[in-house]
């Protein structure tokens, strides 16, 4: 009978998302090993895109919530699974209640908010030996003390049925060259380049032959309405706006593709690397260093000014210059760049 384990997910697309590469070195050193995710809902739909993940289980707790009751629930799920392991990749307290509430003898994650007592492998994190957030992730899948290799770039499977009938759902042409822009972060406004900065990039790539497809969640809604409503009439007539209008699943399948990507630093730009779609990232108040797209297909823009990376919701000096001083020209300017020094990547079938 073969083993599983058990992975609690972050609860962030793009945190999910770089947690790929550690996925891929547990089943590098055991490939026999049954992979399941613990996953809360809005992110269950991109847990399931992840190469080797047998299945994923719906942990239904809200964004800060304890919930000892629900999750003692969950945990009694988890236990009739039999489970040999555990990893436990958030550093909070409640994440690693129902690996332990379940009884799994191998819980592994970093020391964090008091829960040593939680995990029968608790490490402490080197922040200097694993400097960016996937690496912390992979490190886990090692022994303790082990040397991190280079990681494999993160990679999530599409569902070309499913992306058929979203094109015919939403009525799009796939047939023009598509260029998806993720103007949201839903980490906070200092995270996002203006709606005016977007509005003129679109301009000048239906200029170029692009069509434009903006891409986000409900709560985007009323940024790319606007980025919408700023274009030139020809633009206006060449975007679409999908923020709200699909689940991230069928985000994933209509952004793979896309010639080209421009988003900021957000869950969608790491949807867009472990798509290996071309891609300009674009950063302000967070660290291209930390959270990098991890594609070599992705250029990162950032004017690296003194007061940058802040990692702050909302520019604490008022100014946002790390976003508005990044300017419309520079950005279409790199994305020439990039088409023009690597070929296009085909899309995924």
């Amino acid at each position: 009978m073969s083993r599983s384990a058990l992975v609690v997910a972050p609860a962030w697309v793009g945190d999910t998302i770089l947690a790929q590469p550690m996925l891929a070195l547990i089943q590098r050193a055991e490939p026999s090993l049954a992979i399941d995710l613990l996953a809360p809902p809005w992110t269950a739909g991109l847990a399931a895109r992840l190469p080797g993940v047998r299945d994923v289980i719906e942990a239904p707790f809200r964004h800060g919530q304890l919930g000892i009751g629900a999750r003692r629930t969950v945990a009694r799920g988890v236990a009739a699974r039999g489970y040999a392991k555990a990893w436990v990749l958030p550093n909070s307290f409640k994440s690693a209640l129902v690996p332990w509430f379940a009884g799994i003898g191998e819980r592994i994650g970093y020391v964090g908010e008091w829960r040593h007592w939680l995990l029968t492998d608790a490490r402490k994190l080197d922040e200097a030996a694993v400097p960016t957030m996937a690496q912390r992730f992979a490190a886990l899948a090692l022994e303790a003390g082990d040397v991190l290799p280079d990681l494999p770039q993160p990679v999530l499977e599409v569902d070309a049925a499913a992306r058929a009938a979203t094109l015919q759902r939403l009525a799009l042409d796939s047939h023009r060259p598509i260029a998806v822009l993720c103007p949201g972060a839903e980490y906070g406004p200092a995270k996002r380049w203006p709606p005016t900065q977007f509005a003129s990039l679109v301009d000048r790539l239906v200029a170029d032959g692009f069509q434009v497809w903006l891409f986000g969640s409900t709560k985007d809604q009323a940024i790319t309405a606007d980025i919408r409503s700023m274009a030139t009439t020809r633009a206006h007539a060449a975007t679409v706006d999908l923020a709200g209008r699909t689940t991230l699943a069928e985000a994933i399948d209509l952004m793979s593709l896309a010639s080209l990507v421009v988003s900021n630093d957000s869950g969608l730009m790491h949807v867009a690397a472990a798509l290996d779609r071309p891609m300009v990232a674009l950063y302000g108040s967070s660290s291209p260093r930390f959270t990098p797209p991890l594609s070599t297909h992705a250029i990162v823009e950032s004017l690296g000014l003194p007061c940058s990376p802040c990692f702050a919701r909302e520019c604490p000096l008022g100014h946002f210059n790390c976003m508005r001083q990044l300017t419309p020209e520079r950005v279409f300017d790199t994305i020439r760049r990039l088409l023009d020094s690597t070929a296009t990547p085909p899309a995924r079938p």
